[in-house]
């Protein structure tokens, strides 16, 4: 899931953060965090890319938001992964039963 591996830097999930918090600008995020305003953009960049947020034009500058379609899918699939776990947990358990009780 390409949206679970770009929130694996730490950086680029401190962006994340901070604009799931409220949008913010690249001037902001800059301000809020020990990088270059280049690195920021290149980290929102990647962000961009796997859909997890979307730039909105304000006069000349962008205001970050989280992007609800890029969150979706990767809920989506996390919460299939979980599913699965959940699964894998019940048969686990209802096998140690069945041994308890032979």
């Amino acid at each position: 899931m390409r949206q679970v591996a770009t929130l694996a830097d730490p950086t680029r999930r401190a962006v994340f953060e901070l604009i799931a918090e409220r949008p913010r600008s690249v001037a902001e995020i800059t301000r809020a965090l020990p990088v270059t305003q280049s690195a920021v953009s290149q980290h929102l960049k990647v962000l961009r890319e796997a859909q997890l947020v979307r730039a909105q034009p304000k006069g000349a500058s962008n205001i970050y938001h989280i992007d609800q379609a890029g969150l979706g899918q990767m809920r989506a699939w996390l919460d299939r992964l979980w599913a699965a776990a959940l699964d894998e947990f019940k048969r686990e358990i209802e096998t140690e039963g069945k041994e308890d009780n032979g």
